[in-house]
């Protein structure tokens, strides 16, 4: 699960798509909206051919939202799950 918040700004979608896609993560599901001037994305992703650990994804991810201004978080599917069980 990759949620994405900030204020909106161009590129957002392509950037963290783009960093996906490089790094063999399949996009399953994607919703996007934006709030008066704030974006909100969450996408569920398959990362079973990610070649790289998962932490170091988190952490690219992370740090990609910091250059564009916006905050991206990683959460594994089974921690999401617990988080937000009512």
């Amino acid at each position: 699960m990759i949620t994405v918040v900030g204020k909106d700004t161009k590129g957002i979608i392509a950037k963290v798509c783009t960093y996906l896609a490089d790094n063999n993560v399949n996009i399953l599901d994607i919703s996007q909206t934006i709030v008066q001037e704030y974006f909100n994305m969450m996408m569920i992703v398959d990362m079973t051919k990610l070649e790289k650990p998962f932490v170091e994804a988190a952490d690219d991810l992370a740090k990609l939202g910091e250059g564009i201004g916006v905050q991206v978080k990683c959460q594994r599917e089974e921690i999401f799950d617990v988080m937000h069980r009512i």
